[in-house]
């Protein structure tokens, strides 16, 4: 089978997928279920019956995005219900989210800026129409006068007025949840949302990004997917004089629908990065239709293939988190995706593909005796033990976390031992989590662990209230850090580190922002409900002592549902910008995605940008780990990274992007490559510059990378997909 046969076939398998999904008994088919109901109320006569649909049909209208017959649907039933209070208790808090949707569509989506839906809401992200938001405002006053313990309501009515600029002056004193516009006790310099004036916009649903360098021109790209399999991938070449091309079409990415996460590869070694497409996450468990992923070679022509069927690595699993490594460390990178399984109903087991070297692989999880049967929602590999060997570390829904240490040392090169139980997260730990990664947070040199605690059911309003008004040590919706022993076991320094508030992250990502040599952490938050309307989140390092939230200041609070993040300075001048992929699950959740540009902070750090080019090991180095010595205000220090695309959901580019403090030199750099083993030593380096490292060649390459000035283009809006 050639490559155009090959890839019209899964094309086509995946568009016969879309139209098996869209019926009305999909989750998320809201347009199939509005048809559905319209069928059956004319049939419908009994009262209460008619009255369960009316809601029904109300809610799918405001998840196909027609909000503003959703508010005229719950007006109609809240004048039904009006003498129920067991009804009204629901219906007016139901027209309040509505209103509020119908708010967002008219100002945030339609009229978007660079300041809109971020928190605390200023500027030009006050709303122009402020009529919807008023009328919410009125159904909360009610809803709070007759349960003042409605906190959902309560965060929704400081979020509403905030949106007509009454926030917190108007706030009715006995609602009033202070503090949600505190700079907090760390001030940064604000970030700009540059996406739409950069024609990067896209108002798409929930899905994964790529923040790399596609076309190896030294210029940062971005890449990203929606979770429907009606929307394409997104191609945005960096065009290195302050602009980006859509080239989505004419590098073919556009045929390739759907995927709730994306990561980048080079799994062939020939210096082009290759994309790799996750799907099926939340949604193979209802329907049994499941989605496969694909592997989308980059042809280095400027236009991409899909070759998953000849690569042999389809497979029918619900996923969205996956993590590239060199796990036998012959130089190729292999393949460790999470499935979703639920044990007492499927079989969806996590897989091991092995590169055979040849542009295919194999599956040898069960061979080894790899039988890890979790609802997987986060992946990460690392080497934890700095054996030499890259770990794997599953973040799960429900289930154990589970920690496979690498014994290919022992093995013949491939074996893994679950040491879950030893390493600190035994059977009993079972809360629900998400994203998750290694990095090493406090530069010791050993390998931490972050994951984010998850609740995929409920509307995360009411815990955000809580959270503001009565703090609390729930862990319901937090960070969760471990520090590494260096003994092969973790502990949970969650609260020691400061990190005890609430977050509830989907995607997230780690990068250092002000250059001081400490990674500091980004998260994209929510869940599906429409009234988890809460801001992302960012995170300072404090010298890897604890973290300060820094979102306030920073001006990176997005209240739409954050999916994939990226930390990537895409315009070259040494300050790390956040990326991150916005929208959420229905289809009228969509948003546009944002890209925070770093303005500088109040430093005089310095930076190194390093590509690493493999020949033994693998192309891109992942796994090689960077040990850098510097003199940071007269102390001699150490600074510790890993090379690899950071979270388990959204990837950040493969050239490491390091902050050195203030040290005018690098002392010292060392490289250890992976496959090879080898040590490269390098001293006396300048800082602030591009450089690129060849595992053969003792004298590193200064890149010509320039400094971009972005340009004010466009900020037009431009739909992924019309809300239905």
């Amino acid at each position: 089978m050639d490559d155009a046969t090959a890839e019209k076939k899964m094309v086509d398998l995946l568009e016969n997928i879309r139209i098996k999904m869209n019926t009305h008994d999909g989750y998320y088919a809201s347009a199939k279920k509005i048809a559905y109901l319209d069928s059956l109320l004319p049939i419908t006569t009994e009262p209460n019956a008619q009255l369960n649909m009316a809601n029904e049909k109300a809610l799918y209208l405001l998840e196909a995005g027609d909000e503003k017959a959703s508010v005229e649907l719950y007006k109609i039933i809240n004048e039904y219900v009006k003498s129920i209070p067991q009804n009204r208790a629901v219906a007016l808090p139901s027209l309040g989210i509505a209103l509020l949707r119908l708010a967002e569509r008219k100002n945030c989506i339609m009229n978007h800026g660079s300041e809109s839906c971020i928190m605390p809401i200023e500027g030009m992200g006050i709303h122009q129409d402020k009529e919807p938001a008023k009328k919410a405002i009125d159904c909360y006053k009610t809803v709070l006068t007759e349960n003042p313990e409605d906190y959902d309501s309560r965060w929704l009515i400081n979020i509403a007025y905030m949106t007509i600029g009454g926030y917190p002056k108007d706030v009715p004193k006995k609602w009033l949840i202070p503090g949600l516009d505190s700079p907090g006790k760390v001030k940064v310099n604000a970030f700009k949302d540059i996406a739409a004036d950069l024609g990067i916009g896209q108002s798409c649903l929930s899905g994964g990004m790529i923040v790399d360098d596609f076309d190896n021109d030294g210029n940062l790209d971005v890449i990203y997917s929606s979770w429907s399999l009606r929307d394409p991938l997104h191609y945005f070449r960096n065009n290195g004089d302050g602009t980006f091309t859509d080239l989505s079409e004419k590098s073919h990415l556009n045929r390739f629908k759907g995927g709730l996460n994306i990561c980048q590869t080079d799994y062939n070694n020939d210096g082009f990065l290759d994309i790799f497409i996750l799907r099926g996450g939340w949604q193979g468990q209802g329907n049994n239709i499941l989605q496969p992923n694909s592997l989308i070679r980059n042809n280095g022509d400027g236009t991409f293939t899909d070759v998953t069927l000849k690569s042999g690595i389809y497979s029918e699993h619900p996923t969205q988190t996956a993590s590239w490594n060199d796990f036998n460390n012959d130089g190729w990178l292999d393949l460790f995706i999470g499935n979703e399984s639920i044990a007492s109903k499927d079989n969806h087991l996590c897989e091991l593909f092995i590169n055979n070297r040849d542009g295919t692989f194999t599956n040898v999880a069960q061979k080894i005796g790899l039988n890890i049967n979790v609802f997987a929602k986060g992946v990460t590999s690392g080497d934890y033990d700095n054996d030499g060997w890259p770990d794997v570390f599953i973040s799960t829904l429900g289930d154990q976390k589970v920690l496979l240490h690498n014994t290919g040392a022992k093995n013949k090169g491939l074996g893994f031992e679950n040491v879950s139980d030893k390493a600190g997260f035994p059977p009993s730990y079972k809360e629900p989590t998400f994203s998750s990664f290694f990095f090493d947070y406090d530069n010791d040199g050993w390998l931490d662990l972050v994951m984010a605690n998850y609740d995929f059911d409920k509307a995360l309003s009411v815990k955000s209230a809580l959270e503001a008004l009565h703090p609390t040590d729930d862990p319901a919706g937090k960070i969760q850090l471990f520090h590494n022993n260096k003994n092969g076991t973790f502990t949970d320094v969650t609260k020691s580190m400061d990190m005890n508030q609430t977050v509830f992250g989907m995607g997230a990502n780690f990068g250092d922002i002000d250059n001081d040599g400490y990674l500091d952490l980004y998260y994209g938050t929510g869940n599906p409900s429409f009234r988890s309307i809460i801001p992302n989140r960012l995170y300072k390092n404090i010298e890897g002592k604890n973290f300060v939230e820094v979102t306030n200041s920073a001006r990176v609070g997005h209240l739409q549902k954050g999916h994939g993040v990226a930390f990537g300075d895409l315009n070259n001048d040494g300050w790390q910008d956040i990326e991150i992929k916005m929208g959420g699950a229905f289809d009228g959740d969509g948003y546009q995605s944002s890209i925070f540009l770093n303005p500088g902070q109040n430093t005089t750090n310095n930076w190194l940008g390093l590509k690493l080019e493999g020949k033994k090991s693998n192309r891109p180095g992942i796994g090689s780990k960077i040990i850098i010595k510097i003199h940071d205000g007269g102390k001699e220090r150490m600074i510790y990274r890993e090379m690899n695309s950071g979270g388990s959901f959204g990837c950040s580019p493969l050239r490491m992007e390091i902050g050195i403090g203030t040290a005018a030199v690098i002392d010292e750099m060392k490289i250890v490559w992976p496959a090879s083993g080898k040590t490269q030593i390098f001293k006396n380096i300048k800082p602030n510059q591009f450089i690129k490292v060849n595992e053969e060649k003792e004298i590193y390459e200064i890149l010509q990378i320039n400094k971009i000035q972005f340009k004010d283009l466009q900020n037009k809006i431009i739909m992924c997909a019309p809300p239905h």
